[in-house]
């Protein structure tokens, strides 16, 4: 461009990066659509369902939250959906979750988790050391590979699949085993939030006790929403807060065994990778720590807290039905029985644990 230029063709210069960028956005759009137009059919069938049991029942034994993750889970059983489908439930399942995550900040309180003192915050992160140590300690004895115990460990301990994902890269473990821990993590998810509310009546838990525990145990911060929405809004609370303390246990562990590892090593094998920081402390967590901070500041127009409630139950739906529109049970038979077993009993020995501390710090 020089002075001599015609002052149109400074017009007419940034039009072809404006239609790129036009173009770009359409493409991006026109491949999620149909994966979100099937996660939201889904959301809708699971809300129809929940309306026809209030008006059958006077109550909904199943909350839309559940019937999305069940409709999801065995639309996806039965059919394997084409590759076009994969960007938006993919999308779903990942930053609508998010965005459903952040927005339940403000309906929360950060005095809640704190009422219940230091001890519950140190037992966080006592629960999942122990259950790590527990988890590894049965993979190995039922014939499980060193790197696919830790997994599983880590995965059941921590956060699911996102503490896969961080700790496969560290302790060098191959993509079948990462593939065996994340497809049990997706089924056995399901069904503890399906079947996790039906200890409240058998062990007498109080709404205080449940969340606690659906903190402890459940794989993914918007599952403990759909695990503890049933029993009550302190369940929410309290199970949602717990779940977010134990999330960011995933840090030190990770570093752990990046250590553990780079002095175990023998002379000339490579080191571990590095994990992102992202993988570590999801971006989510922070923006929902903030959010309820800014909740705690009475910063957040009152007017405005309902919205951002249902908001985020409508996001969380539709994150469920995505969710379960990911998870294909025969994936789990595949598995074999040494890894099925492993998994199982990680999961109930974490459930044991958790009972433990509840108890032991006599949580009301």
């Amino acid at each position: 461009m020089t002075a001599t230029d015609p002052p149109d063709r400074i017009t007419r210069a940034p039009a072809p990066l404006r239609t790129r960028l036009t173009a770009h956005i359409t493409a991006h759009i026109t491949a999620h659509l149909p994966g979100l137009a099937l996660c939201l059919a889904v959301s809708a069938a699971a809300m129809l369902l929940e309306a026809v049991e209030v008006r059958l029942f006077g109550n909904a034994w199943l909350e839309a939250l559940v019937l999305a993750i069940l409709i999801g889970t065995v639309l996806r059983t039965l059919w394997t959906p084409a590759p076009r489908w994969d960007a938006g439930i993919d999308f779903g399942a990942r930053t609508v979750l998010e965005i459903a995550v952040v927005l339940l900040g403000a309906s929360l309180s950060l005095t809640t988790l704190l009422e219940a003192g230091p001890g519950l915050l140190l037992g966080i992160a006592g629960v999942v050391a122990v259950s790590i140590a527990t988890s590894y300690a049965i993979g190995r004895a039922l014939g499980l590979r060193h790197r696919l115990a830790m997994l599983v460990a880590c995965g059941n301990s921590i956060c699911g699949n996102a503490a896969i994902a961080a700790t496969a890269p560290v302790i060098g473990a191959e993509g079948e085993d990462v593939a065996a821990s994340i497809a049990f993590t997706a089924v056995l998810g399901v069904l503890v939030v399906v079947l996790l509310p039906l200890l409240v009546p058998l062990l007498g838990l109080s709404p205080m006790q449940y969340g606690v525990l659906a903190g402890l145990t459940v794989y993914a911060v918007p599952q403990v929403l759909a695990a503890t929405a049933p029993v009550a809004a302190l369940s929410v609370q309290v199970g949602t807060l717990v779940k977010l303390v134990r999330v960011l246990m995933l840090g030190p562990v990770v570093l752990a065994l990046s250590l553990g590892r780079r002095r175990s090593g023998r002379p000339g094998s490579p080191a571990p990778d590095r994990v992102p920081l992202h993988r570590l402390v999801p971006w989510f967590i922070l923006a929902f720590l903030a959010l309820a901070g800014l909740r705690a500041a009475g910063l957040i127009p009152e007017a405005v807290l309902p919205i951002l409630a249902r908001a985020a139950t409508l996001l969380t739906v539709v994150s469920m039905a995505a969710l379960g529109l990911g998870v294909d049970v025969r994936v789990v038979a595949r598995a074999g029985l040494r890894v099925t077993l492993a998994v199982v009993a990680s999961l109930l020995a974490l459930g044991g644990i958790s009972l433990g501390l509840i108890r032991g710090l006599g949580i009301l």
